[in-house]
This record gives C-alpha cells, structure tokens and sequence, in this order.
C-alpha cells in the first residue's frame, strides 16, 4: 500500500512564540518525507523529538509576522503492529482531561454491562456511532466525553473520546490516535481509539468516515491533549488556513465487525 499525505498551515503570529508541530507520521522508516517552515521568504530551524509511542513533535521558534507550514509524506507499506509496555496497562485505564470515564461509568456499566473482550470493543465502537451526530463545529476545543455525551454531537475527536472513557470505565484500555485518514470527506486531521485487547492495539472509528486499513498514525495519547496538531508557547498565534490531503493507491471496504490495526 502507498499513501501520500500533506498539510498546509498559514499561520500569524503577533510576536516571539515556539511552535510545537505535531503533523508529521510516526513510521518515518516507512516515509519519504519533508517539511518546512518559512518566515518571511527565510526558511526556519527545526528540531524533532520523540516519545516511546514514536509520536514525533516539531519545534521552531518565529516572530512576529506571516508563517508558513508545509509537510508532505509517501509512505510505503503498512507499519508493525504497535508495541505494548506495561505502562499502558496502567496509564491507559486512568481518567484524563477529555476521557473522563469515572464520570461515565455508571452509562458504562449501564449500556455495555456484562460485555467484555473484543465484543465490547466492537459494541462500544458501534454504539457511540448511533448515539452521536457528526456535525462540524458542533463542539468547544474544552469538550471532554462527558459533554459529548450529554449533548450527543461532536466531531471526531468527540466520537474518539466517548469511546475511549467508556471503554476505560469497563477495564480496557484505551486511548486516542490522530491520523491522516484517505477517504475521509471532508478531508482534515482525523482522530480515532485504539483498544488494547489480548495482548495488541485495534483501532475503533466510531465516525466510520473513513476505512481504518488505509489510515496513518500521527500522534498517540491519553486524549486531545497529547495529539494537538499545533501547540505555540509564547505570543498568541492565529490560524488563518489549514489544508490537509490524504490519498491511497486503494480504498478498501471497512467492516466495523472485523479487527484492524492501524498501519
């Protein structure tokens, strides 16, 4: 499988800050890749970092005035199955910021009571996607699941959220994954849940906008806070437009009820 990805941001900022950039894919073995950030004509120094999740961040300082991101990708193939560390077992069974699945667990215990395993996986997933409406700026950036769930509409990041706190309220762990998503329409950074059950990660779309077997890991977390696709430190900073493409040489059917990793 070859996928080719980009995104484009134009950004202003009203002085010094540092932009944390997290739009890069994490399997940068499997990727053909650039990016650049320019200011003023002037091409900027970047630094990269990386967790043990392979979530890789972007760094670089500007000033005031117009800049310009732009990162683009071929990636070959797909990548192994994500690994598991013990850590997981613990972090991602906790309440977070947007994932609050003690306040969600009597609705847990109430809708998924005595489902376990990859069947309640495939419930919570199936579940979710009939409560929710997707409607495009339908939520705050400080909506966390519990407000989803009250108000039942969201995009992505709210279907990908109520998954995970629910399926954390159950015992399994979850967490959040942002990914360049072919087939998605209209197209944008996409966010989805990864399940750890028997031993591996399954990647749950609740939205079902876009087939899991062709989408691209960026960034993997507890929630929203940790897969931000921009984070500025310093000077407040505008967004003033933002494209992302995502292609696939093919797009296959996604059956909800199978299993998929994302690779």
């Amino acid at each position: 499988m070859r996928r080719d990805v980009t995104s484009s941001l134009s950004l202003s900022a009203s002085g010094p800050a540092r932009l944390v950039l997290s739009i890069a894919v994490a399997d940068k073995e499997r990727a053909e890749e650039s990016l650049v950030v320019t200011q003023g004509g002037r091409e900027l120094a970047i630094t990269e970092l990386s967790d043990e999740h392979g979530t890789r961040l972007h760094t670089c300082d500007v000033s005031g005035g117009g800049v310009e991101v732009n990162y683009r990708a071929t990636v070959h193939g797909r990548s192994e199955p994500a690994q598991v560390t013990e850590m997981d077992l613990i972090e991602y069974l906790r309440p977070s910021r947007y994932c609050e699945s003690d306040t969600l667990t009597p609705t847990a215990v109430a809708e998924a009571g005595g489902r376990s395993g990859l069947d309640l996986v495939s419930f919570v997933g199936s579940w979710v996607g009939t409560q929710l409406a997707y409607i495009s700026g339908s939520s705050r950036p400080t909506d966390g699941a519990a407000e989803t769930y009250m108000t039942r509409r969201g995009v992505c990041r709210d279907f990908a959220h109520l998954v995970v706190a629910m399926l954390r309220a159950m015992d399994v762990p979850a967490r959040l994954v942002s990914v360049y998503a072919p087939g998605l329409s209209p197209m944008d950074f996409h966010a989805v849940a990864e399940a750890l059950v028997d031993g591996e990660w399954w990647a749950v779309d609740a939205t079902t906008l876009a087939p899991r077997q062709t989408m691209v890991r960026i960034a993997t977390g507890r929630d929203a806070a940790d897969t931000a696709f921009l984070t500025t430190i310093g000077e407040p900073l505008d967004l003033e437009s933002m494209e992302v493409t995502a292609t696939a040489d093919a797009l296959p059917t996604d059956d909800v009820r199978e299993l998929v990793r994302l690779g």
